[in-house]
Parts: C-alpha cells; structure tokens; sequence
C-alpha cells in the first residue's frame, strides 16, 4: 500500500490491521522517493539470512548474485526494446531494423555475463560495473528510436533531471524501491548491505541490487507506453505537476499489480518481487540457485 500525497490521516486501528496482515504502508515525497515505511517488526524475526548475507560479501555467493543482478538486467533491457520492436515492424521498418540490432547487442553482452570470474564480487565488479555501463548506453539509445518522435529525450539522467521522461523514470523507479525495499526487509535482509553496488552512508545497496532486475519490466515498459500514448506530462519548476504524479503512479502500481509468468504459474508482479527477495535469502542460507526474474516478451 503506498501514499503519495499530502495531508493524508491513518488511524492507529488501521495500522494495526494492516500490519496483522502483512501490508506494508510507504509514503513517497514528491519525487516518489519512500521516506517512511509501516511494516511489522515480527515479519523480519530472522537473523541467519543477515549473518549469511554479510559472510557473502566475501565468497562466491556475492559474486553470482552480483552476475545474476546484471545479466538479469541486460536480458531485461533486451526483451523490452524487442518488445516495442515488434509493433514498428510493419509500420517503421527501418526503426525496427535499428531496435532488432540494438537489442542483439544486449544479447551478445549479457550473454558473456556467466564467464566473468573472481573469488568475490570485489575482484569483479569493475568489470560488471562496466558491462552494466555499456549495455545502458545501448539500451537507451534503442529506447530513443522507439519514444524520439513523441517527446524530446536526449538520454538517461538520474538525480537532478528536469525533461519530462527522466522525470517520470526517476518518479517510477521511486515507486518501485519502496516495493523493493519492503521486500527486502520482509525476506529477513539488510537493505544496507549489498553487493554490485558500493557500500555509502545512507545507501540501501541491495535494495538497489534486486531493483535492477524489475526496472524494464515495471517501470521502463509502463513509461514508454506512457509516452507513446501521447498523455499530456505536466511540469512544473522543473518537476512533474501532481496530476502527472499520480497518473504515473497509477500506471506503475498497475504494472505492480498485473500478472507475469514465474515458475510455472501466473503471479503480481509485487508478489514476484517478494518471492525473488526470499529466494534470495533462500540463496545466501546455501538453499539453491539465485536466478534474475525475467518476463515474457
């Protein structure tokens, strides 16, 4: 359950009904950013998960999670533009042409992700850092050919981004680290201890290690449609304006609801996210494999 807006009131009766069930409550700023989280203290009564997780910060296990995170997020990137690819090939055929080599280079990147090796995932990073680095410039140039002729965006652009795409990618993604990060504290882990992402204060690293894998998928896709659509995007002093917020709000937390394949059965998106964070748990306790969701394109 998320709030975005101001001046919303929560009895203490709900809250305890919601924590009785097992909801989760976020509130998001106006950058979708979580600044608060309502959760139950019992859901994370677990302390093996963590005591493992901080062990694997230096054997192998951090490092295939880390490869996982990354090949996850490419093979992601891949199917998405392959995705959109699919609906210009009868009406722009050389725009298709252009995404179906683009996407083919994300293939053969992702595809030399399982060689990378390393006593840990310090001895690797730099080099899966760089691979991620690579395939994003790829990856956003494809995504300029499928949007350029709806609205202007010259690239991806994190914290500051004032065009109206990276707004509402940056609005997105806030939305989904709340998702995440909920997730990751029910599963039994600490959200500060990551490990493709580098340790800082303040920065929830394996919150942003598991969000990687679902950034295509929930965010990007309903972004890009968002934007072909043509649906006005407000702004405002250099912000998306509250109707736009919750326009893009609405459609992320119906991308969160909507159905994809996993494991063999229709599941939420939401619930797929709370499922990979307990598998990764599952993972570091030595219990299988961890493997990057990837959904159907």
């Amino acid at each position: 359950m998320v709030v975005g807006s101001k001046g919303i009131t929560i009895s203490s009766d709900l809250l305890e009904d919601l924590c009785l069930r097992g909801i989760r409550l976020s509130f998001l700023d106006y950058l979708g950013k979580p600044y608060a989280m309502v959760t139950s203290p019992m859901l994370t009564a677990t302390v093996q998960a963590r005591r493992e997780q901080i062990l694997a910060f230096a054997d192998k296990r951090g490092l295939e999670f880390s490869k996982a995170v990354v090949l996850g997020k490419i093979r992601n990137q891949e199917r998405l533009l392959r995705y959109f690819g699919k609906y210009l090939k009868k009406e722009a055929e050389k725009k298709f042409e252009k995404i179906d080599e683009i996407a083919s280079q994300l293939r053969n990147l992702w595809e030399k992700v399982p060689d990378i090796d390393g006593a840990s995932v310090n001895e690797a990073r730099g080099t899966l850092m760089g691979t991620e680095g690579t395939a994003g410039r790829i990856y956003w140039e494809g995504v300029k050919e499928i949007i350029g002729h709806k609205v202007e965006f010259f690239g991806r652009e994190h914290r500051g981004a004032t065009d109206e795409v990276n707004s509402l990618l940056n609005y997105g993604y806030g939305i989904l680290y709340s998702q995440v990060w909920g997730a990751v504290i029910n599963a039994g882990l600490e959200p500060f201890a990551g490990f493709l992402h580098v340790e800082r204060p303040g920065k929830p690293s394996l919150v942003l290690d598991m969000v990687e894998e679902f950034r295509q998928p929930v965010v990007d896709r309903t972004v890009i449609a968002f934007v072909n659509l043509g649906i006005n995007i407000g702004m405002k002093d250099g912000l998306l304006d509250a109707d736009t917020r919750k326009n893009i709000g609405d459609k992320v937390m119906e991308r969160l609801l909507s159905t994809e394949g996993y494991q063999g059965k229709q599941y939420q998106i939401r619930s797929i996210i709370q499922m990979q964070a307990r598998k990764l748990a599952s993972f570091l306790r030595g219990e299988g494999a961890y493997k990057a969701f990837s959904f159907k394109w």
